[in-house]
């Protein structure tokens, strides 16, 4: 079957899906949670051999870590798929107005339509994708990458069986077995098959889907996060903070990649970050190598850098002026982070950093839609059009305008 028929045939399913009640959708997806679970022995033997094949293939222990499926995880992909159910229903909801004419003018939320994912490695994102999607009355084409191809392909063949075991067609939601860069150019030229693009991955797939694509795209996932320590911060905090932000995943999009620290406290509070993260390699300014003799050397690229991975580049400031200036050079506006006891400070960063999520005194690594009380996200939107921040329901819907009369005509 070719791409557009694929998208075709979802966009045909849309239509019941869309005027379904709420009470079906929320059915659609309990049956989804409970077949993923009763599933997890054949999810796991298939991501087991996706993770094979990427340890053969030489890729680095951050990257292999979210591709890992296990229990675990596939219990939390369940227990989020029944946080998604408890939501309310995105759709229908609205504000009706009478106009002096007499006209009677509501304006209610609707679906998208399709909507088409791509995405790398993490397989977690097929269930989460699909889940927001069925919820909020949409279809969906998913292309991950050739890391997860079994995991993805194993979690939505499932999800299109919860479907059609509530009288839903399967069709909603479609899956990409070609891996090639041939379709993923397809979908960035899908314009009149797909209602939306949403590239989910580093910022080379980011970068090629907004650049090449002739469909409407929504920038997702690029995460080059700072978190600057001002000099009234507690050091113990600041420790603790640094620490999660960095090495908790380090290979997510909300962990942090640089560290910005008041020049009055960084003779205290670097060697304690160095301290707790051994395994983190540092990269300094000069200011920061005399601190810390023997780490790397850091270049204004790195500053530029998402590395997704276990290091950390370090650079002393002189006031918090000069952190959100830098910040906002070189920020892919995802998540930022002061700590501080300075409520002035605190209010100047939270206004002048131009980021879709700020935060005060916290770990960057709460940007995510469960997090943030939304459910599940299809990704977290580093744009400002339509969507910034995590993703959820609400992010997936459009307006519709119906207007009852009674004869009216226009002058």
């Amino acid at each position: 079957m070719t791409f557009n028929e694929k998208c075709l045939l979802c966009r045909k399913a849309v239509f019941n899906l869309a005027s379904s009640e709420g009470k079906l959708r929320n059915a659609v997806l309990e049956s989804m949670s409970s077949l993923l679970w009763e599933k997890r022995d054949f999810i796991i033997a298939e991501n087991a051999a996706d993770v094979e094949k990427a340890e053969e293939n030489g890729v680095k222990k951050a990257m292999v870590d979210r591709l890992v499926l296990n229990e675990s995880r596939i219990r939390g992909i369940c227990e989020s798929i029944l946080e998604v159910v408890s939501l309310p229903d995105p759709l229908g909801k609205g504000e009706v107005w009478t106009r002096p004419n007499g006209l009677s003018i509501q304006k209610i939320k609707v679906p998208l339509g399709v909507i088409g994912i791509i995405y790398e490695s993490r397989p977690n994102v097929t269930a989460d994708a699909a889940v927001l999607c069925i919820k909020s009355g949409n279809g969906v084409i998913l292309r991950g990458g050739k890391e997860a191809v079994n995991s993805n392909r194993a979690i939505s063949n499932i999800i299109r069986a919860a479907a059609e075991a509530n009288g839903i067609s399967g069709d909603i939601v479609q899956f990409i077995d070609d891996i090639s860069r041939d379709s993923a150019a397809e979908m960035m030229r899908a314009r009149g098959y797909m209602d939306l693009l949403i590239p989910r991955g580093g910022k080379g797939l980011i970068q090629a889907v907004t650049e090449n694509a002739n469909v409407p795209v929504i920038e997702t996932g690029a995460g080059n996060c700072h978190i600057y320590a001002e000099k009234t911060c507690d050091l113990g905090m600041a420790v603790r903070v640094i620490k999660n932000a960095k090495v908790s995943r380090p290979s997510v999009c909300n962990a942090a990649e640089h560290l910005l620290v008041d020049a009055e406290i960084a003779q205290m509070l670097l060697p304690a970050v160095r301290e707790v993260m051994p395994e983190v390699e540092l990269r300094g300014d000069a200011d920061v190598r005399k601190i810390l003799p023997g780490i790397s050397d850091v270049t204004d690229e790195d500053f530029f850098t998402e590395y997704d991975d276990y290091i950390l580049s370090v650079k002393i400031v002189c006031s918090t002026e000069e952190a959100v200036e830098h910040i906002n050079r070189h920020s892919t506006k995802h998540s930022e982070a002061i700590l501080t006891n300075d409520i002035k400070k605190a209010e100047y960063f939270t206004k002048a950093v131009d980021s879709a999520a700020v935060y005060v005194n916290a770990s960057t690594r709460f940007t995510d839609g469960g997090e943030f009380g939304c459910g599940a996200e299809i990704g977290i939107s580093t744009q400002k059009l339509h969507a910034r921040g995590p993703m959820g329901l609400n992010e997936l819907t459009t307006v519709k305008y119906i207007i009852h009369g009674n004869g009216q005509v226009r002058g």
